[in-house]
């Protein structure tokens, strides 16, 4: 799951960056506010790389989907890319938790067939 996940949130690193570059071209937003909150946001992504299998990791990538689809109000094309991530996140972690359960079942198989059966 860790490596689905990772994926997705680093392409959501560099969608946050491009995301910033269109915001700055918004005369209602100052740059230094643009780049504060996409910089905060892009930081995250790289963090939640790390706690994404921690208990609440998943969670918390929820609400970064959520906030990259409210980020809609200021870059309307990100409401479409916030469904498209969120979509890849859901996809991310439901396989991936499927993948992780497929390499413990066959780890265990692994485990029990080189295991003798007679110790004695």
């Amino acid at each position: 799951m860790r490596t689905l996940c990772s994926s997705t949130l680093i392409g959501e690193f560099f969608i946050i960056g491009f995301a910033g570059l269109v915001a700055m071209k918004d005369p209602s937003l100052s740059a230094s506010t643009v780049w504060l909150v996409s910089g905060i946001a892009m930081l995250l992504c790289v963090l939640m790389c790390a706690v994404v299998t921690r208990p609440g990791g998943v969670v918390l990538g929820w609400v970064l989907q959520i906030a990259l689809i409210a980020s809609g109000v200021f870059v309307p094309l990100m409401y479409f890319l916030g469904v498209v991530f969120a979509a890849l996140w859901w996809a991310s972690v439901h396989f991936g938790r499927k993948v992780d359960e497929a390499k413990a079942r066959f780890a265990a198989q692994a485990e029990s067939a080189s295991t003798p059966a007679d110790a004695a």
